[in-house]
């Protein structure tokens, strides 16, 4: 049963999809098809075999070393402080963002990253059909962070038409940083963070390509990672990687400052008029039919959706502290989906992020960006919807 609610969902998302098409005779249902048994693949390999759970426990080991890097360089900093129970989260978690951006910055600089990133996409368009640009940024966005995927590709934009356009910001959004990912595994099961990554890359790529089919000339489909980086030292990165990664800390730290206490507030006015209901609450009982398709059980569909809902209209960090005391209490499947679900950027601030980034680039896109920008959410929302739904089908 669990199996044909699994599929169902799939062909839900799908469909969804199609009706927001804007271009519905030329949607590439082949590429779509490739991607959708590409993703069943990853899944039953990292979840159905040997080899597959030593490639997952091999890259957590890699990142918990690093963690373990990082948290060296930040007791070095804080470790003068008495801290309470409770009260570590920015030390322990949001600082750990300075040193894997620092990594990332380097290893950008030297063009390790570019490469990997240019192939691994090249193939991709190869295998499915897709232009290079949109693929390269799909493959980008595991990386990288909303705004620098697309800087990444800001030579670019001079060929981005409005569809494509929608293609890059899709994959942007409906990814998260390998920068904030080390943060994220000190919060929720590792195995689910990581396979969300290539799940929601190949999820975007789908709902974006039925949602805004691209056909482009051949002059016009090559990527160019010549300019990835203005550093000019190893030192420099390193440098503009450890400021980046602290401005990125601070912004999160202040958006859960915000988003927290808003949520509170919202949820004191809510029980002025009914008492003991809660915004979370009301956001599981509408996301409930949506989480059973997706493999939830009945018993914990509610809790499940809350958490979803609250991602949604805060952000994935606020939703993943609330769902981190519930882990053990639910069962596998749903800490599964659930996980998956919100390891990505889809949620309403992200709309503004987009928007001011591609403004940044070039003004007159960034119009055509604010006029798709609930599109753009809610093709997001259903690329996690369709990988956690993939995701749960193996559990």
């Amino acid at each position: 049963m669990g199996i044909i609610l699994g599929l169902l969902a799939i062909v839900v998302v799908i469909g969804i999809a199609f009706l927001m098409s804007n271009d519905k005779k030329n949607i590439n249902y082949k590429a779509v098809g490739i991607m959708l048994v590409m993703q069943l693949l990853i899944t039953w390999f990292m979840f159905s075999t040997e080899i597959g759970q030593a490639i997952i426990n091999g890259i957590a080991a890699g990142f918990n070393k690093l963690i373990e890097f990082g948290s060296e360089g930040i007791s070095f900093v804080v470790g003068g402080f008495e801290i309470q129970e409770g009260g570590v989260f920015f030390f322990n978690v949001l600082l750990l963002i300075i040193f894997f951006a620092t990594i990332l910055q380097v290893l950008t600089y030297l063009k390790v990253l570019p490469l990997i990133i240019k192939y691994i996409g090249g193939i991709i368009s190869k295998l499915t059909g897709l232009p290079r640009i949109e693929s390269f940024n799909g493959v980008n966005s595991i990386f990288f962070g909303q705004s620098e995927a697309l800087i990444a590709i800001r030579s670019q934009f001079n060929h981005l038409t409005n569809n494509r356009l929608y293609i890059v910001s899709a994959s942007a959004m409906s990814s998260v940083s390998a920068s904030i990912v080390g943060s994220f595994l000190l919060m929720l099961p590792a195995e689910y963070i990581l396979l969300a990554l290539p799940l929601n890359m190949f999820s975007a790529l789908m709902v974006a390509s039925v949602i805004a089919p691209v056909t482009v000339p051949k002059e016009e489909d090559y990527v160019d990672i010549e300019n990835v980086s203005n550093d000019r030292s190893v030192f420099e990165a390193m440098g503009n990687g450890a400021l980046e990664g602290g401005k990125i800390a601070l912004i999160v730290a202040a958006m859960l400052i915000a988003f927290i206490a808003s949520l509170e507030l919202v949820n004191w006015v809510i029980q002025l008029v009914f008492a003991g209901v809660t915004l979370q609450q009301i956001l599981g009982y509408i996301i409930a039919p949506l989480g059973l398709l997706m493999g939830i059980a009945p018993s914990e569909v509610i809790e499940a959706g809350s958490i979803m809902g609250t991602k949604i209209v805060t952000n994935e960090f606020v939703a993943m502290t609330e769902f981190q005391p519930m882990v053990e209490t639910m069962s596998e499947k749903t800490v599964g989906i659930v996980t998956v679900f919100l390891t990505s950027f889809a949620n309403f601030s992200s709309i503004g992020i987009i928007a001011g980034t591609v403004k940044g680039i070039d003004s007159e896109k960034a119009a055509a960006v604010s006029g798709f920008g609930m599109k753009l959410l809610i093709g997001s929302i259903l690329a996690s919807v369709l990988s956690a739904t993939v995701a749960g089908l193996f559990l």
